[in-house]
């Protein structure tokens, strides 16, 4: 669940558009907690979300009328969408279908949900569900952006197996994750990070064998974006240092690309002085000493070449020893096939780190380029275990931890 404050969302009010997909039904979910949450919630359905959810429904949940038609006599009488589209704090599509974000992006408003997010002054976030495919193809992908570009807010779909049986990113985010969003946005006094600067590493590393061989892991860099994006939301200036990853750049931050360790770490020290580090990426613990200037060619009956492997520079380590370009706050990350308790404690004092958080990445759970997460925080303090969770809730949990801590 959110970590913000109870009564965050007590009297703002929400205008939720449903586009017709199966997670449709996650939108009843989603006005359940806003309305647990103090916040009032109209509803607003395009003609494709009735066959998933009904308009009583979302009805009985909301405990307000729900808009379904454009050119309704009587709707338009009693509020009008103009009106509609502005009387709420926030506008939220969810699920949003490939169909109604390649509208938003074109300008298009052929029904009422479009024309409402048209004719709106107020901040809009959108949460995308489609099929895998739908969400990678380039006019998604271009309609995404140019929707980042104007300033919508956007909480991205997860991986999991859709309704079509096939497995990628394209589900919709879980209610809760969308939760924190909203309270995030609706929030703006509730800035405990402001004037705080962070740094957040994030996804693995590529050290080079020559020019297009390398040796890597399999990190998404999901978890570091989410905690980059959580820690902005608290109103931290935030660095992200990542390595390459498919995810897309979270907005209202800096972010630097960089290949190898050492690119990392120069980035780091070039990013300080800093309040908060926060080092999620998984970086490759060794480099080839000499990597080869040109492509490392196969020869018949020979053996194959021997890679002589040299320590990477330790970045955690080293910037948790900066002397007083030190952070306040120093928090590493142990991923771990087994021992993980004890590895984790042992990290702790060897790295000079105020936090450690340990996770379990063995291939049984899933979690080493998946969408949840499972961790352990350890600190001199002992150790707090956290419940699975999605990765979006487990950086919402560790920002809100990390601004208690610095309050």
């Amino acid at each position: 669940m959110s970590g913000l404050p109870i009564g965050a969302l007590l009297g703002k009010r929400v205008l939720l558009i449903l586009s017709g997909g199966i997670a449709a039904y996650k939108g009843l979910e989603l006005v359940r907690l806003l309305r647990k949450a103090g916040c009032g919630v109209t509803c607003a359905m395009t003609d494709n979300a009735h066959h998933f959810v009904t308009p009583l429904s979302l009805q009985a949940l909301s405990e307000s009328k729900v808009y379904t038609e454009l050119f309704s006599l009587t709707d338009e009488s009693e509020m009008g969408h103009i009106q509609l589209s502005r009387a709420a704090d926030l506008l939220v599509v969810a699920p949003a279908t490939a169909n109604i974000l390649a509208k938003m992006a074109g300008g298009l408003c052929d029904d009422l949900a479009s024309t409402l997010l048209l004719a709106t002054d107020k901040p809009v976030l959108v949460a995308p569900a489609m099929n895998v495919r739908m969400w990678q193809h380039a006019a998604t992908q271009a309609n995404i952006a140019t929707l980042r570009a104007r300033g919508v807010h956007v909480v991205d779909p997860t991986d999991g197996v859709m309704a079509c049986n096939e497995y990628g990113p394209g589900r919709l985010a879980e209610p809760p994750d969308i939760l924190a969003a909203i309270e995030a946005l609706l929030s703006p006094g509730s800035k405990p990070l402001a004037g705080r600067h962070a740094i957040v590493t994030s996804g693995p590393t590529h050290e080079p064998i020559d020019p297009v061989r390398y040796i890597a892991n399999r990190s998404s860099g999901r978890q570091g974006h989410a905690i980059a994006s959580a820690l902005a939301a608290l109103g931290a200036r935030v660095t992200l240092v990542s390595g390459p990853v498919s995810v897309p750049d979270p907005v209202g931050m800096t972010v630097r690309h960089v290949e190898s360790a050492r690119d990392m770490l120069n980035a780091c020290q070039d990013a300080l002085p800093a309040d908060i580090a926060v080092f999620a990426a998984a970086v490759a613990d060794w480099r080839v000493d000499n990597a080869a200037a040109g492509k490392i060619k196969k020869q018949p009956g020979a053996a194959p070449p021997a890679l002589s492997l040299v320590p990477n520079p330790d970045i955690l380590a080293t910037i948790a020893e900066a002397g007083p370009r030190r952070p306040k706050l120093v928090v590493g990350f142990a991923a771990e096939t087994d021992n993980l308790m004890a590895n984790a404690q042992g990290k702790l004092k060897r790295k000079n780190a105020d936090w450690i958080v340990a996770n379990d990445v063995s291939p049984a759970t899933g979690i080493m380029g998946g969408a949840e997460n499972a961790v352990h925080i350890v600190s001199a303090a002992g150790i707090e275990s956290w419940d699975r969770m999605s990765k979006n809730a487990v950086a919402a949990r560790l920002a809100q931890r990390i601004a208690e801590m610095l309050r």
